[in-house]
Order: C-alpha cells, then structure tokens, then sequence
C-alpha cells in the first residue's frame, strides 16, 4: 500500500503548485494540514487536517491525528511552513529537517552567520556582481548528489526578480570543483540529511558565495526543468526521503529546459492580457500559462514580487541555444496593455 504523507500548505498559485502536488498525489496518498485549502488542490488531497502549519499547536493537531492516521512523511514546499514542517516531523520521530536548521533557513542573517561559523563564504552587500546559479541537490544520507544546476537571469534593480531560468544537463559548472565543495560544505554546516536542497549561488571574482539554501523543493517550476533536461525527479525523490526510502535520481535525459516569467513594464491597472492559441504550436514549447487577469492591480517589473507576474511559458530542446530561441519566439504570442496609475510607485 503507498505510504501517506502529511504536506503543510500548498503554496497560493497554482500555476506552480500544481506540478509538485499532482506528482506527489500520483504516488502518495496527500494529506494537507491547512486553514482553508484552494479548490484547485482538492482533486490530489486525500485527506486534510484544519489546523495552521505555522502555529505550534498544530504539532499537537497532527499527534493526534497521527494516532488515528497512518502516515509515514511531512513535506513542505514552502518558505512559510518550513519551521512548522521540522517541529512535526521532529515530535513524530519522522525524517525531516532539523528545527534548528529550519529556523536559520528563514533568517537571512542567522544562516549567514552559521555559514561563517564553518567557513562557508555567505554573499554580502557587496557581492552584486556574478552569475547567479543554484544548485539542486539530492542529500543521500553523507552523499551529496548535484542532480542539476540553474542558471537565473535576473531582472532590473531593486527588486531583481527572476526574468528566466534554464536548467542543461551538460552544464560546464558541474565539474566546477569550487561549486561543488561549497555546495557540499554548505549542507554539511546545515546539518541536513534525507532531503532535496536548493543551495543558491552567485559566482564573483572571490569564488562561489552562498545566498540562500532551500531545505525544501524550490518553486518557480524548477523541478519541471530539472525533470525535462534531466529526467530526475526531484518532486519524487522529495516524497521517497521524507518518507524514509532512498529515491533513484540517476540521469535519464541530456537535454534543456527552461522557463521565462512576463512582467509588467508598468505599474496600473491591467487591461488586456491575451495569449494567442497558436502558442501551443510552437515546437519547442512545453507549456505558457497566464497568471493574472484583467482588472487586476499590478507593479512594474523593477518593484514586481512573483505575484506581478502576467505569464510564464516553459521551452525544452537539444541545448540552451534552442531554448533560448524558444523563448523569444514564443513572447510573441502574448499581449498585455496596463492602464497606469495617477500615484507613483511607493518605494
């Protein structure tokens, strides 16, 4: 019989979303814990638990459900539950992260000094410059394996929110021996085990510093990416190490993939937004999705959060070259006006 997994929250969008809990539910029977679960989740859900992930008297709801419930994992794939994830799995003597680590997770400032206490190089103010990859790894017990690497563009200053990623599993900087001993140091100074980890990098001229760590799935589609380029399942491997089981996340694909996000050049009010159908014919398009609607209030790209976001699409091919190309081609299918406001932006 599938072994039950408890998940804490499902993320609010789920234009993303979807992919890792539809993955999941394909092997595992899914309970949320949640408040108030959107309706698109409920086709996956096998069961839910009314309780809120972040308060530490969910620990206790979930005791005592676990006295009548069978279940053998906790997952979470979010930034917010991560602390909650880790006081549960530890009450129920479940795999998971260490509460400690959790809690350094969601301070920038304290996992920088934790990092520094075991000299691993953390990013500082004046680290602006440099290729920003992460690197996703699958934590084996004391291996760690790098299933991918993605290479992220991103946008105009302040904000800087991702414009792309793209994920080839053929990246040069997998052989990079200062990329891989600083990822690997990093999960050791962090102390996790039996988990997928997205360790965040920017490559400067001093070597590789550490931005943040993920001690979860990362989101923005990621794990579909490293899925098309490189056929590792990081959603399932996520599911086989909560649950106690060492997934098989040997390479079955040598190709690309990547996905671009359409912002607002504009701060207002969002008038039209159309994707043209022909868009499904594109060759190398894996998918193109819009994500917001007109009438809805959004922020130019440079003060955007994830939320501004219009669409994303995802292209796979041979090599980044073809995805690129994908990429630009398949913007053409999308149009979008954005009425703009009298006030200016509050920054």
């Amino acid at each position: 019989m599938p072994q039950s997994v408890l998940l804490l929250g499902t993320g609010r969008r789920a234009a993303y979303d979807a992919y890792p809990l539809a993955r999941i539910a394909a092997s595992h029977p899914v309970v949320l814990v949640g408040l108030d679960p959107p309706g698109w989740t409920r086709p996956y859900l096998a069961g839910h638990l009314a309780a809120d992930p972040r308060e530490e008297a969910a620990a206790a709801a979930v005791a005592r459900y676990a006295a009548r419930h069978r279940f053998r994992g906790v997952l979470t794939w979010s930034a917010e539950h991560l602390v909650g994830a880790a006081r549960i799995a530890a009450r129920l003597a479940l795999p998971g992260v260490p509460y400690e680590t959790a809690a350094a997770c969601a301070d920038p400032v304290a996992l920088a000094a934790l990092l520094a206490r075991h000299r691993v190089a953390p990013a500082g103010p004046e680290d602006t410059e440099g290729l920003l990859v992460s690197a996703e790894a699958v934590v084996l017990d004391d291996e760690v394996r790098i299933a991918a690497l993605t290479r992220t563009t991103p946008g105009p200053a302040p904000a800087r929110q991702p414009l792309r990623h793209s994920v080839h599993a053929h990246d040069a900087l997998l052989h990079n021996p200062f990329l891989r001993q600083t990822v690997e140091r990093t999960v050791r100074a962090l102390g996790l085990a039996h988990t997928v980890a997205h360790v965040g990098l920017r490559l400067t001229e001093r070597g590789p510093r550490v931005t943040d760590v993920v001690p979860h799935l990362p989101g923005d589609l990621i794990p579909l990416l490293v899925e098309r380029a490189t056929g590792v399942d990081l959603v399932r491997a996520a599911a086989a190490l909560a649950t106690g089981r060492l997934p098989d996340v040997t390479p079955t694909r040598q190709r690309a993939a990547a996905i671009q996000f359409a912002y607002p050049a504009t701060t207002g009010l969002l008038t039209h937004l159309h994707l043209d159908p022909a868009a499904r014919y594109e060759p190398c398009a894996e998918r193109m999705v819009l994500t917001r609607r007109p009438g809805d209030a959004v922020t130019a790209a440079a003060h955007a959060g994830p939320a501004d976001r219009l669409a994303h699409w995802v292209a796979e091919g041979d090599d980044p070259a073809r995805c690129e190309h994908a990429l630009r081609e398949m913007a053409h299918y999308l149009s979008a006006t954005v009425t703009p406001t009298t006030q200016p932006h509050a920054a």
